[in-house]
């Protein structure tokens, strides 16, 4: 991991951190000792149907985009109620979205970019990602998310609650390190214990799948990592966050066929590529090939191209795939990255090429934190409006 100052790390973390978990190989090892799970839980009622529902769909039921919540590097990068009410209206009517990932911090705005959603007609797919704070105050804010969940359900909204995700780097003990930046430079240099990391973090699902329950009772789930073996038994839904390369469809097909084996519906809960020539190889881990943190302000790593073509091919490839295989639910991470902006007449400092969104943020004035921004789509942005809008046509 480099080290340095500039852009948050941990920012990039907050999104790309599935695909992390991934590409260090630990997925792996938590599933050689985890609990598959199998029947939907005793009690589920109206969750069954959706099961039924979800299998038997064809194509993709909910494709959309995740949106991010959280306070910027900056006071004009933070989360802003009349940017996030033009975004929703982008999501549903540019991107033609019928579902929107809300995820982040501060029930709130996380309450309030959820419900602005709904009005607009999305399918509302709600994660609070509350890090690195005691286990009890993750909790807590789960259940206060939830029980908004619970309300907007019961005033006719098409919601999902997802518990977390990826907890192994966002929640203190599981392995060590105060901050996602540090578990995961203790992941890559195996300073941790598999068997305890894999008992505590089966207890911390356990957890919150039962503070979940307690405040939503629709669809719930949880955001795992890619080839984790989570115990299914506690949630409705099997989530995915993929960030897979393969050369074929049918390679595709083979590894994410595994995860229908539990009767339930299957969503890909994150998916995505950097934006420079080769960043599908490079998975969930892009954003850390990509940009040297040692510099000050941080660059792009020598010798990598801007490529917005390639990102786009990679996301209508593996969406080709989620259609064919009938999944619940395909979202793509994410909308916008405003900390990371596109300077487009200074390739080393485009720190958009390390991001994974199909909008590119560009500042009034470049280089300056402080500086007012806004987003224009990236290639990807088309492609996939007129996948959504093909795919809506056709269902």
């Amino acid at each position: 991991m480099r080290q340095g100052g500039g852009i948050s790390r941990a920012g990039f973390l907050a999104g790309a951190g599935a695909g992390a978990m991934g590409a260090l190989g630990l997925a792996g090892a938590a599933g050689a000792v985890g609990r598959p799970g199998g029947a939907v839980p005793a009690g589920a009622g109206d969750r069954r149907g959706l099961a039924h529902r979800g299998l038997a769909h064809r194509g993709v039921a909910h494709r959309g985009v995740g949106y991010e919540v959280v306070d910027g590097e900056s006071a004009t990068t933070g989360w802003d109620a009349a940017r996030m009410r033009g975004d929703m209206r982008a999501i549903r009517h540019d991107l033609h979205a019928n579902a929107v990932s809300v995820f982040g911090t501060g029930v709130d705005r996380l309450a309030a970019t959820a419900s602005e959603a709904a009005e607009r007609g999305l399918s509302v797919w709600l994660q609070p990602r509350l890090a690195d704070v005691p286990h009890r105050d993750i909790l807590d804010h789960l259940a206060e998310t939830g029980r908004h969940a619970e309300r907007m359900r019961r005033h006719g909204a098409d919601v999902h609650l997802s518990v977390g995700a990826e907890f192994v780097l966002f929640v203190p003990g599981i392995v060590p390190g105060a901050n996602a930046v540090e578990r995961v430079e203790n992941l890559l240099k195996g300073n941790f214990d598999p068997e305890k990391m894999v008992r505590r973090l089966r207890d911390f699902i356990e957890r919150a799948a039962k503070t979940g329950r307690s405040a939503f009772h629709g669809p719930l789930t949880y955001g795992a990592a890619q080839d984790d073996d989570v115990d299914w038994s506690l949630f409705d839904v099997v989530s995915v966050n993929y960030y897979a390369y393969h050369r074929s469809r049918a390679e595709y097909v083979r590894e994410l066929t595994p995860y229908k084996r539990f009767g339930k519906p299957v969503a890909i809960t994150e998916c995505g590529s950097c934006t420079y020539a080769g960043a599908p190889q490079d998975g969930g881990m892009g954003w850390h090939e990509a940009v040297d943190y040692t510099k000050d302000p941080p660059e792009i790593t020598g010798g990598l191209k801007r490529s917005e073509r390639t990102q786009a091919a990679y996301l209508l490839d593996v969406f080709d795939v989620f259609e064919s295989m009938n999944l619940h639910a395909a979202l793509v991470y994410q909308f916008v990255t405003p900390d990371a902006p596109h300077r487009p007449h200074d390739p080393r400092h485009d720190l958009d090429m390390a991001s994974y969104s199909i909008t590119k943020a560009i500042q009034k004035r470049p280089g300056d934190p402080a500086s007012d921004w806004h987003w224009e789509p990236k290639e990807s942005f088309h492609a996939l409006a007129r996948q959504f809008r093909r795919a809506s046509a056709r269902h």
